[in-house]
């Protein structure tokens, strides 16, 4: 059975060649032993620890809370696009740790 490779570079597109290369693979048949080979009982235990594991930390959800923020502060946080509660967070957490941080701070 062929397979078939195709690399597209981000931002590139695909060139008619490749896009009618994935329209004939899309109507191969899928081999499953040649392509998915059954996992060993040992292979099964490995994926199911893994799952478990995942599974627990999923679990942990940071509590959500909320705080006062002037408007410029979050203005300036929000301009930062997606993550930016991530950002501050880690501003935060690194502030806590840092106790002459909150020294400088605390005068205002």
């Amino acid at each position: 059975m062929e397979r078939i490779t195709i690399t597209v570079r981000d931002g590139q597109k695909p060139t008619r060649e490749q896009i009618k290369r994935i329209h004939e693979a899309a109507k191969l048949p899928i081999n499953y032993t040649a392509d998915c080979p059954p996992s060993s009982p040992k292979a099964l235990a490995e994926f199911a620890a893994i799952a478990r594991e995942l599974r627990k930390n999923k679990r942990k959800i940071d509590p959500v809370v909320a705080i006062r923020l002037a408007p410029d502060c979050l203005k300036k946080y929000k301009s930062m696009d997606r993550g930016y509660t991530d950002i501050m967070a880690n501003i935060l957490a690194y502030a806590v740790d840092n106790p002459e941080i909150l020294t400088c701070t605390a005068a205002r």
